[in-house]
């Protein structure tokens, strides 16, 4: 298999996918085309979504065909030379993804070694299940099941502690809720500005932050780029 499963975007006063972009282009390098799937965009079309990341793709020379305008998407996505799942709201996507048996689709190009990007919601859909979601269920899906290319949940967007003057829970909490009820997996906090990706059995962590692991039975603790991530394969 081949992911790239990025945490967010954008970061914080920069442009759109302005700091995963290097590490997309080296990941899709030789691509002359990706199926993109935009159905995580609730507060504007997917025409206007497919449109943000072309503008972007044409950097790398890459041609984006959105999946909202195939007569048969899963045909698509079985014919796809790369995919690439865009984030917003996790519910609204899964949703649309296994109405249309996107799930099982892409699932299956994946292991037979088509390359894989996602970020935010796109990151949260590759794993077994869409449990360690930030977003509010906006609309139901049929089951939280996912796609499953990886063995453990990740949390993009993760954060250390609650705005001050917040009484709830942090996101540590969530995640140690997640890990109690679901003993047998790993859940880990994908901070801002770090992506994961697996490559040549390998499974690496890049950018300039550490990720936070949660395990049941275990503290929370932190690894660190360049660390044998091998435990969550």
């Amino acid at each position: 298999m081949r992911l790239l499963l990025i945490s967010n975007s954008t970061n914080a006063g920069e442009a759109y996918l302005a700091y995963p972009m290097p590490r997309i282009g080296e990941f899709l390098r030789g691509i002359r085309e990706v199926a993109f799937v935009p159905y995580a965009a609730v507060t504007f079309s997917y025409a206007d979504y497919e449109r943000r990341v072309q503008a972007r793709f044409s950097e790398l020379g890459i041609r984006v065909r959105s999946v909202h305008r195939a007569a048969d998407p899963a045909a698509m996505i079985r014919r796809a030379e790369a995919i690439c799942v865009g984030g917003g709201n996790t519910f609204a996507l899964t949703k649309k993804m296994q109405e249309q048996g996107l799930m099982r689709a892409i699932r299956n190009r994946v292991k037979a070694g088509v390359p894989y990007v996602g970020w935010s919601a796109g990151s949260n859909v590759a794993c077994p299940a869409i449990s360690t979601t930030n977003d509010m269920p906006i609309v139901e899906p049929e089951s939280f099941r996912a796609v499953g290319a990886v063995k453990f949940q990740i949390n993009p967007h993760y954060l250390d502690a609650n705005p001050e003057g917040h009484a709830g829970e942090t996101r540590e909490v969530r995640l140690l809720e997640f890990v109690a009820a679901n003993p047998r997996r790993y859940a880990v906090g994908l901070r801002e500005g770090c992506m994961l990706r697996y490559e040549n059995g390998r499974l690496e962590l890049l950018g300039s932050r550490p990720m936070r692991i949660f395990k049941k039975g275990l503290p929370p603790y932190e690894v660190q780029p360049g660390d044998d991530l091998s435990f969550l394969l």
